[in-house]
Parts: structure tokens; sequence; C-alpha cells
């Protein structure tokens, strides 16, 4: 029994990791110039981030070489921030831009950086291990419509379902 649920266990876990059919982390990435602030611009929606404005991501370096994941909104039903804490670590090649973020113990999920800024690290675009899970992130708090228009092609040409991205109040 304690087999079957290890394997389960294993199985989910790895699940979890990798990324959509087609998407690839870019190349080159150093994980020392992501760090820092980034606002979300875009996002499909999820239970975690339902509602929130004002999001943010904050990325800082761990004593054991990983990253400390700080991620904040501002719910205006509540009047309140909400924060998640987590960590990260670079997955395989540390030239590429993927990573394994978790908020919940032992449990990971991929962070693939398929798009980025390379010149400045000035925007991202992120998803997760399937077309569920993706992201504009930007160091400023707006973007143009220029690269909101290439986000939301590239990301329709990945698989992405566009139509249901939410546009998130940074005001």
């Amino acid at each position: 029994m304690k087999k079957l649920f290890l394997c389960a266990g294993l199985l989910l876990l790895c699940g979890c990791l990798g990324a959509p059919k087609g998407v690839a982390p870019v190349k080159p990435f150093e994980l020392n110039r992501y760090l820092g602030t980034w606002y979300e611009i875009a996002r499909l929606d999820h239970s975690f981030e339902r509602g929130l404005e004002k999001v943010s991501a904050e990325y800082s370096l761990r004593e054991d070489g990983g990253v400390r994941v700080k991620n904040r909104g501002f719910s205006p039903e509540t009047q309140e921030w909400r924060e998640a804490i987590g960590k990260a670590y670079v997955v395989g090649d540390p030239s590429e831009g993927y990573l394994k973020v978790s908020f919940f113990g032992p449990f990971y999920g991929s962070y693939v950086i398929f798009e980025l800024d390379q010149k400045s690290y000035q925007h991202a675009f992120v998803c997760g291990p399937n077309t569920d899970y993706l992201w504009l992130l930007s160091r400023t708090p707006t973007v143009s419509e220029d690269l909101i228009a290439q986000f939301v092609a590239k990301a329709g040409k990945l698989g992405f379902d566009t139509n249901q991205l939410i546009y998130v109040n940074q005001q």
C-alpha cells in the first residue's frame, strides 16, 4: 500500500513539470537578471488569483541557491492584500528559463519563461506545465498595446486560449 501511494505521489509530481507541446524555455537566460519585481499584466484565470488586482511577483535569492517567490495581489471585494510565499529552483540547464516553483511543501509546478526581453529583461511570457497557465509579466505596471498584441499572437499560436485572458488592473 505504501508503494502505491509513493508511486501515485511521484506520478503527481512528475505531471506538474514539463511544458506544453511546442513551448520551449528561452535561452540564454540569466537568473540574477530575472530577480526583482514583476507586474502581472495578463493571465489565464485560476482560483488562486481570482478577483485579484495589482498583482505582482517578487523574486529574490535564497541561501540554498533557489529563489524566494513572493506573490501579492489586492482583493477589491475584501479590501485586503493577499500574499503567498513560495520557492523556486532552476530545472536542468541554468542558461534556460525553466524553473519549478512550489507554494505547497514538496509539490512543484513548472514555470517556463518562453519569451523574454533579452536586452533589458523588461517583459516575460510565462506558462506552466500545460496550456491552462499563462502570464504576461512586466517590470512596469503597464505595457504597450504592441507588446500585448505580440503576447496574444505568440500564445495563440502555441495553443493557449487567449480569448480567456484577464487583463489585470494595476491602478
